[in-house]
């Protein structure tokens, strides 16, 4: 299980590579790989928040001096004690805080007296409490930026490196055994589930190279955390756990260094908000939601996005093997016909392909076992009882067709049983030095000195077969994100500023069809002469809307008719429609009246954008009609984006098909329908200081080589916003 990383000797392209900054890299140094510790608030009872520490650290090993700091003893634990961190006669790398809430600012900015390059607030009662408490942290905050020492928390559980045998953590959970190193790192906002989190690792038999605990964050937070986690040789895959982020920058320098590193993460985001107080004024803003966005900002860094703890160590411990399979080609054997059928659902459900071995394969394989279902999942049936070489015979035979990049094998405890385990053990481990690309994941039910022998030989174990592809299937996508190039979300100013007053939609327009957009053909008409002269000019049927910057909503005050078949009909539904708004709406500003020809055919769309409070525009895609208003089919990224990443973003939604063409229907005109997201986000992020949300629905996305057209536009500056 502690194989080196095959993927991280890869080196990126020199025009993707970013490292993090010094500042980052040895800041954080001392707090991990600490050279002296001193305890504020020592306790001689090993079983107290200030004991525990000291009692780990010492038990486990660590090499460097350990300082107790307790003005009321002096000696705690064995250990000579002094009565505050000025009075320890050497410097300190990293020091744990355990003193009351009240005494620990002025504690904190002894500690930065002194040198002390690193501290680990235990101590709760500060933001999480009342604005006093805020205030407090606040002070720690502006510590830690004049002072240079880091800090994490205040109200976290600790750090620890097992590797080090440094243990600066309260958790009782050590009581159920102690972490071993390993090459999965830990970082989480919440100490208690983080602790679990360990707990559940180390049972497991999960090395744990380093677990932070960030708590508050008042200085080192998760997302900073992550890019120094990445650049540590020993690490292969990080798990992250947070409420939230609130520097969008340090958390995608973070994801970039560990793109660059070759390192995989897995996040666990949990909290779902409402973004924004503009929700009425546009489907974007009532679609995107904290939770949705970050789904997009995961997506967009190659993150995998866990839904719960199993599934988040169950990655882990599969990436910690050091190999990403270098495809979705997945070969399935089993000694259950049944399991492979399973085995087969699941995989295609994860978006796996469960490619058929070649005719000769599976020729030469029905020629050893006739009743044998050869084509993929390969069934080997129970008679692998009466002839072992079945199992050897099945794999090679898999490995030499060259297609699969990763191979799961059912057997459950037949592996295990005494007359097989031993020479199916021998099998797999001679199948692994034969082909050791191949990313190798069984599903064993046995003792757990057997699962260990077959961990020791480079195989993954998991009791349950789907669980086992599961994870397949999620390190297949660690490996096309890390070889994909990393997203620039960096924003270009454009020329000129948004105006600060209500946007028209005929300014909308101007203003976007100035960016790229493709809108359809439409006229501004101040009067009924002029109406009827621009629909003549367009051709019937066509469509008028009333055009007021207070008025963004058309449907809901009248201000829209629509199939409009003749001159006498647009007459008519200019004076109608200017007469209902003005009964309405008796204080907007009436502009016109906007023509435009009706427009059939295609798949209807939406793009938007929405200003994010952590991560600042971002865009949305989705299908129109049922599928925006009822089913929520939409997804997000962080503007800007280029085509590529527009046309992963609409492959993703449930929907996509009908835009590939389905029964019948040709193909959707996707490669406009890309570049037209791409220009969009390109606005949002030029604009991203003075724009609030932006809208065209309905997108008409026509046949393949037709382009689309938008029908609506809105933009939405802050300005605006009460």
């Amino acid at each position: 299980m502690l194989s080196p990383l095959q993927w991280r000797a890869a080196t990126p392209d020199d025009d993707e590579t970013m490292t993090p900054t010094t500042a980052t890299a040895d800041t954080l140094t001392p707090l991990l790989n600490p050279r002296s510790i001193a305890i504020i608030g020592a306790s001689d009872d090993a079983t107290r928040i200030g004991g525990r520490p000291l009692a780990y650290t010492r038990e486990a090993g660590f090499v460097g001096p350990i300082f107790p700091v307790n003005p009321k003893r002096t000696t705690v634990q064995g250990l000579p004690a002094f009565p505050t961190i000025s009075d320890v006669p050497e410097p300190i790398d990293a020091a744990i805080i355990a003193v009351p809430g009240p005494a620990v600012v002025h504690t904190a900015e002894q500690c930065a007296a002194a040198g002390v390059k690193a501290a680990i607030v235990f101590s709760a009662g500060f933001a999480e409490m009342n604005a006093g408490g805020k205030a407090a942290q606040d002070n720690l905050t502006a510590l830690a930026r004049s002072s240079g020492m880091r800090i994490v928390g205040p109200n976290c559980l600790g750090v620890y490196n097992p590797a080090e045998h440094f243990f600066g953590t309260f958790t009782s959970t050590f009581e159920a055994g102690r972490p071993e190193p390993g090459r999965v790192a830990l970082v989480t906002q919440s100490g208690a589930y983080g602790s679990h989190l360990s707990l559940l690792a180390t049972l497991r038999g999960i090395g744990i190279r380093y677990m932070v605990t960030t708590g508050n964050e008042c200085d080192v937070d998760v997302a900073e955390t992550i890019g120094w986690l990445a650049m540590q040789p020993e690490v292969s895959v990080i798990v992250a756990y947070a409420e939230g982020v609130r520097d969008r920058e340090r958390l995608f320098t973070s994801l970039r260094t560990a793109h660059e590193q070759r390192v995989p993460v897995i996040f666990q985001k949990v909290g779902k908000t409402k973004v924004g107080a503009l929700a009425a004024q546009s489907h974007t803003a009532s679609l995107a939601g904290a939770d949705a966005v970050y789904d997009g900002v995961f997506r967009q860094y190659g993150v995998h996005r866990a839904r719960d703890t199993e599934e988040m160590l169950d990655i882990a411990y599969a990436a910690s093997f050091g190999i990403l399979p270098a495809s979705r080609r997945v070969g399935l054997m089993s000694v259950s016909g049944g399991v492979g059928v399973q085995m087969a659902d699941e995989a295609i459900e994860r978006g796996l392909e469960v490619t058929p071995m070649s005719e000769a394969a599976q020729s030469r394989l029905k020629e050893i076992l006739p009743f044998a279902s050869p084509r993929n999942p390969v069934d080997i049936t129970a008679q692998a009882f009466n002839d072992l070489s079945l199992v050897r015979t099945n794999i090679e035979t898999m490995q030499d067709e060259g297609i699969y990049d990763s191979i799961v094998g059912f057997f459950t405890f037949v592996a295990a049983a005494q007359a097989m385990a031993e020479p199916i053990a021998q099998t797999l481990e001679a199948a692994r030095k034969r082909a050791p690309d191949t990313f190798m994941v069984l599903s064993i039910v046995g003792p757990p000195e057997l699962v260990k022998r077959y961990e020791e030989a480079g195989y993954p174990v998991f009791e349950d077969p789907s669980r086992a592809v599961r994870v397949v299937a999620a390190l297949a996508q660690f490996h096309e994100a890390l070889e994909r190039p990393m997203p620039t979300t960096n924003a270009t100013a454009s020329g000129a500023s948004l105006p600060e007053a209500p946007i028209s939609e005929a300014n909308a327009r101007t203003l976007l069809e100035q960016a790229g957009l493709p809108l359809a053909p439409a006229r501004l008409c101040a009067t009924a002469d002029e109406t009827v002269d621009a629909a003549d000019s367009f051709g019937y049927p066509v469509a008028l809307k009333i055009v007021s910057p207070q008025i963004a909503h058309k449907t809901e005050v009248g201000g829209i008719e629509l199939g409009i078949a003749n001159a006498a009909g647009a007459r008519r539904a200019f004076a109608s429609i200017t007469g209902r708004v003005r009964l309405t709406c008796p204080e907007a500003q009436i502009d016109g009246m906007l023509v435009s020809p009706m427009v059939d055919g295609g798949v209807e769309a939406i793009l938007g954008v929405q200003h994010d409070p952590t991560f600042g525009p971002v865009i949305m895609f989705g299908l129109g009609g049922i599928f925006v208003e009822v089913i929520k089919d939409v997804t997000f990224r962080v503007a800007p984006i280029d085509e590529v990443e527009a046309e992963r973003m609409i492959a993703e939604l449930r929907g996509a098909p009908l835009l590939a063409g389905v029964r019948g229907r040709p193909p959707c005109d996707i490669p406009a329908l890309a570049k037209a997201l791409a220009a969009l986000s390109r606005f949002a992020a030029a604009h991203g200081d003075t724009l609030e949300s932006a809208e065209l629905n309905p997108v008409v996305v026509r046949p393949n080589g037709e382009g689309l057209a938008a029908l609506d536009a809105l933009v939405v500056p802050k300005a605006t916003k009460d």
